[in-house]
This record gives C-alpha cells, structure tokens and sequence, in this order.
C-alpha cells in the first residue's frame, strides 16, 4: 500500500523537473554551436520552404558568409608538369647541290661519322662525293619541341664545322639525316641517345652585311624550314607532390581532369584526358581544343577544384562573377570559370556584356574554348584594335567551327578604318589572321594556295587596303600576298641561285632565265606577266626552291620592286602591355603564348616558372612608344637582323630593342622574355 502511494509522488516530480532539464539541454545545444562557428546558421535551417523563398538577399548573405570560410583545394596545389621542355637533337648530314662552293672536309669525328651513315646507305664513292665542290659536311641540330607527334615537322639548324674549304650553302640542299638525342654528361662529355627524327630540305641563309667576314660567317650557316620530322611522340604528364604522394591520391586527382576533360578516340569511344601511371604520375593527352594553346591547357587543368562540393561550388560562382567585372581579376575568373566547365557558361556569357573591353575579351576567349560562339563579334574587336589581346583572339577564334568565325577572321586580313578615320593596318592583324583561319580550316576557300614544287605554299589573297608580302623563316615555307593582283615595278634584275629575273623600265612582262652548268643550249626561259604571283610560280617551275623565293622577295623590296609593305613572319605575341585606368599592366606571359604563334628563340629556351599573382616587374611591361603605322627605324637593319636571328646570330642585347621581328617597323615589346626556362612549368 506504501508502494502505490509513493508513485504517484515520484512522477509529480519528475514532471516538475523535465522542463528544467530540458531547458538546460537546449542552452547547451545552442552554446556549442555558438562555439563551432556555426551560429550563423540562425534558425534558417528550421524556417520554412515559404520563408526561404521571401527573399533572395537572406540567400545572398547567407553564401556570404561562408565565402571567406570555404577554400577550395585545386589541382594544381598538388602537382607540376613535366615533358615541356625541349629536346636537344644532333647529326651529322650532306648539303648537295652547291655551285662550287662546297669543299673536302679534314679529318674529323663528324667526317668519320659521316662516312659511316653513308656505308650503311650504301653510298658508292662516299669519299669522292665529300672531296667534290658542290657537297659541304654540315652539323645539324635541332630542338624536339613539347607534345611533338609522330610526322610532326620543325625546324633545323645546319652549319660548316670549322675551316674544310667550303665557303656557302645558299642554294644547297640537305640530305637526309638522322636525328638523335643529345645530352652532356658531367664526367662522360656528350652523349648521344636513341634516334628520334630525321631531316631533309632545301637550306635557306640569310643575306649577311657588307663587312666580308661578317657574311663568310652567314653563308656558313642555314636553316630548313619544317625540315625536321619526328619519329616519336612526346607526352605532357603531372607528377604530384612528394608530401601528397599515394596511388590513391593520384586516381582521385586523375577522375577530377577526366571529369572534366574527355575526347572520343576513332572507335567512338568516350575516354578521359587523364590516366594515373604510377603513385606520383599523371599521364595527360591534350583536348582537340587546345592542340594549337597547350599553355592555356595547362593552367586550366591546375585551376580544375581538386574537393569541391555543390554548396563551395556556388559560393565560388557567384564570387567569380563578380571578379569576372573587375579588368584586374578578370583573366583568373575567366580561367577558373573555364575550368568548371558548363556550369561557368551562363556566367561568362554576363561577362560579355560588361561596358570594358578587356572583361568581354576574358569571357570571350574562356566561351571559345567551352565551344560556344556567343563572344566572336568581341574577340574580333579585341584583334583589331588592341595587341595586347591579339594573339590570345586569334587562338580562340581559331578553335571555333562556326561560320561566323570564319568571316571573322576573313575581315581581319583587310584594312580596317573607323568612321572618326583611325585606321587599323597592322601586319600582325592580317597575318595573325590568316594563320588562325589556315590552322581552323587549311581548306578554307579564302587562303586556298598550291604548294609548289611540294615544298611550299604560295597563298594569293584578295584583301583590300594597302597590298604586302609575307614570307616565313619559321616552321612553314610559304609566301602569302595580301592583294594577289600585286606586280612588280619595273625596272628590275635580280639574280637568286641559277635564275635571272628581269624586266625593263616601263615593261609589262617579266623574264625568267634559269642557267645551266650545261651551256646556253640547256638555258631555260619564261616570260610572264609582271604580277607576283605568276613570277613565284614560274620560278618554281624552272626549279626555285623556298630560299630562292625568299631571297628574290628581299632583294626586290630592297631594290624598291615590290609595290607595298614587305614583312617576315609578323606573329601577334603574349605578355605585352595593356593601359588599365592610366597604367600599364601586362596581360599573361610570354610563356603562355599559343604554340600556333610560338616563336621562342632555336637555342632550346623553354616556358618560364611564372606566376600569375606575381606583379611584372616594370622592366617587364611593354611599352607602345611606337603604334602599328609608324615606321620608326632602319627597315634593312631589321630584316637582316630577322633573318640572322633565323640562322642562329642573336642580337647583342643592347642593341635589340632597336629591331623588332613582330611588326610593322615598331619597337621590340618582347625582350624581357629571353631568360633560360626551366625544364617544367608551375603556374599558380
């Protein structure tokens, strides 16, 4: 009976109790929340769907909030690439077809090699053949360059070792030769690895200066345009961090690139860009869309969010979007933007509609490579009237199968001028043009040229404005005519290897003679018209390789011959200067430069460690004393000085800036850039 009295008195006390437990309990819960940082949080979480939907702003601060707390891990914290740097290839070769001014070579380590090869080719009379006139033992060097494919074709380098007697090579022809890897071994000297290339091709030299020693020097040296083909194939990887370094952090970091980057190979296969070799390797393969800009490749790949999940994603968005309408962070919103991939589209598809200049060009150019043609009309505006964003326009419209890119790229090949009358004719615009459309679509009826005597292109456009030339001394041969309707003035002799072209005051035909070492009876001649593109091609006909074009073209603009501009591979270039809010800031690197427009030095230099947080040192700002018209300086001095450089002379430092071989007479923007590259490339 006690017992059943008791109970009740027992539950009356506890009900009287709980609530105060209770209230303890959640005092506590909320205290240590408050400590975790998490008492932002409010009571959002508990409110309802109505309530979250009120207003967008509590959205907005509540993603601010967390901006500043989320920080997100990229690839490229944890890895470096390797495989960029270039290959030092070295032979020994035959230049035949000389007009006596070859010569016997001495005794050598390169005779006896040379002697050898040609035993193994089964060359008879391989001793008379080095004693005759016509012939010159030539080292040949070369450098591989970066993700060089099988039949990918470079550029050679050929000189005369020593004194043997030989005098030229202009005119002369290299005979096939094997390529192989070259290093220099501390304590072994120079050692030579497998054979990796071979070489073959008519050697171009530049015309050398008055002083006789000067041009002896030149005429001993030469260079074969795409003469060097690639036997191998090299491959960009990533290799991961030592204190980051497990196979499974390799797989993972692997899968995010693969996520992000895929191709379908000839089968129709859908496979990843990235594969884990070993626990520190990443093999990489290059999307199609960057076969022709691998620097941007790369700093894509190492701005790709290595743990990110939807909530950091959206908070990162929307802080891009922002920087995505300051010029200052634009270029690194854009690429971030770029590396989330579709998700970044809607918001650099806004950028375009920012009132700067240099925001729409970011967007424009991260679209591009996101295959959406919505920024071509700004990348047009961007090549035409600003150099510093001209090569990275040209990359991008080069990429995009649009129609509309194409008539972009046509338009830029003429001369443009604006209703208030600024006239826009630089060489870099309408070069750097056609070379992006022949890299987007070689068989565009708009550049479409015959290759003659299947060694090189001649490229008769119809452009309007001021006619001009160009010819390369880099990678391809080939000639290209602004205005294909363009004659020579008359009167005119020039004399380049066994032709002999002339004309007479007042002369609407030209002649073309070509001598023979066999009498006049075996002399060959043709007269044609006086317009440049007919003259090319009979010259080539009666047997005028590239070289002979070349020099014929130079000695014309030198004898005054030609009727407008003359100019030598004009390449739009990266890291110049762009005027931001009265002061120059430099826009990328030069290390970031297209491969499609790469023109770093033959001596190996590779890509530089640079970082885009780094402030370019102010010898490193370009400055545009010079505008694209203004023909400033000595146009003969700079066109020798192109051409020596082709054949290996480099400028003497203090007088560089007084040449430029990147436009129209203007002065050199580039020359901070020659510093020696390490073998790998870290962009932050």
């Amino acid at each position: 009976m006690a017992l059943v009295t008791r109970a009740p008195a027992r539950i009356l006390r506890l009900t009287c109790v709980l609530p105060v437990l209770l209230a303890l309990l959640l005092s506590t819960g909320l205290a240590g929340c408050s400590s975790l940082g998490l008492d932002s949080l409010g009571w959002n979480l508990l409110s309802s769907k109505a309530d979250e939907d009120d207003s967008d702003s509590d959205t907005d601060d509540f993603d601010d909030d967390f901006e500043t707390k989320i920080e997100v891990p990229m690839v490229g914290d944890y890895t470096t690439f390797t495989g960029l740097h270039r290959v030092v290839l070295e032979g020994v070769g035959l230049v035949v077809g000389l007009n006596g001014t070859g010569g016997d070579p001495p005794p050598s380590p390169e005779r006896e090699a040379l002697l050898d090869d040609m035993r193994r080719r089964n060359v008879k009379n391989a001793k008379e053949i080095l004693r005759s006139p016509n012939t010159a033992l030539v080292v040949v060097r070369a450098y591989l360059p970066p993700l060089a494919k099988k039949g990918d074709r470079f550029d050679i380098q050929v000189r005369i070792p020593g004194d043997d007697g030989a005098t030229s090579l202009n005119g002369g022809r290299l005979f096939e030769t094997i390529l192989s890897e070259t290093a220099i071994v501390p304590g072994r000297g120079r050692l030579k690895g497998h054979v990796v290339a071979r070489a073959e091709g008519p050697v171009l030299v530049a015309p050398g200066g008055n002083d006789i020693e000067d041009r002896a020097g030149v005429l001993k040296r030469g260079k074969v345009l795409g003469g060097g083909v690639s036997l191998i194939e090299r491959d960009m990887a990533l290799y991961v961090k030592s204190d980051f370094r497990t196979y499974r952090n390799v797989t993972r970091l692997a899968e995010r690139i693969g996520l992000r980057f895929s191709a379908y190979d000839r089968a129709g296969i859908k496979e990843p860009m990235a594969k884990a070799q070993t626990d520190q390797r990443i093999l990489l393969k290059v999307h199609p869309n960057y076969r022709e800009d691998y620097p941007r490749y790369m700093r894509v790949i190492q701005s790709i969010a290595f743990r990110e999940s939807a909530v950091a994603q959206r908070v990162r968005v929307k802080r891009l979007e922002r920087q995505l309408q300051d010029p200052a962070t634009a270029e690194k919103a854009a690429i971030q933007l770029e590396a989330i991939g579709e998700k970044g589209i809607p918001v650099l598809k806004t950028g375009l509609k920012s009132h700067d200049l240099e925001c729409r060009f970011h967007s424009a150019v991260a679209l591009a490579y996101l295959d959406e043609s919505d920024g071509i009309e700004t990348l047009h505006e961007a090549a035409l009237k600003e150099r510093a964003f001209r090569v990275y326009a040209f990359a991008a419209l080069s990429i995009l199968d649009d129609p509309q890119a194409h008539l972009a790229l046509r338009d830029l090949m003429h001369v443009h001028v604006d209703d208030d009358g600024t006239k826009y004719d630089s060489a870099e615009t309408r070069y750097g043009a056609f070379r992006a459309l022949w890299t987007l679509d070689k068989d565009d009826p708009f550049i479409a040229g015959p290759k003659l005597r299947d060694e090189f292109w001649l490229h008769p456009l119809e452009t309007q404005g001021e006619p001009m030339v160009h010819i390369t001394v880099r990678k391809r041969p080939e000639v290209v005519l602004f205005d294909r309707t363009q004659e020579f003035k008359t009167p005119m002799t020039i004399r380049v290897g066994r032709l002999l072209v002339t004309s007479r005051a007042n002369s609407d035909t030209v002649s073309v003679s070509r001598f023979t070492p066999y009498g006049d009876e075996d002399e060959q001649k043709k007269v044609v018209s006086r317009q440049i593109e007919d003259v090319i091609t009979v010259a080539a006909e009666l047997g005028a390789s590239y070289p002979d074009v070349a020099q014929l073209l130079i000695q014309a603009d030198a004898q005054g011959n030609l009727p407008g501009r003359f100019e030598i591979d004009a390449l739009p270039q990266a890291g110049r200067a762009y005027v931001r809010n009265g002061s120059q800031s430099r826009v990328g690197r030069s290390a970031y430069t297209p491969n499609m427009f790469d023109r770093v030095d033959d001596d190996g230099d590779d890509f530089k460690d640079v970082s885009d947080d780094d402030e370019p040192a102010e010898a490193d700002v370009a400055t545009d004393e010079f505008s694209d018209d203004n023909e400033a300086g000595d146009y003969a001095a700079r066109r020798a000085a192109v051409l020596a450089e082709a054949n290996g002379d480099r400028p003497v430092e203090k007088d560089r800036k007084s040449w430029s071989p990147l436009g129209w007479l203007k002065k050199d923007d580039s020359s901070a850039d020659e510093n020696p590259e390490p073998d790998d490339l870290r962009v932050e």
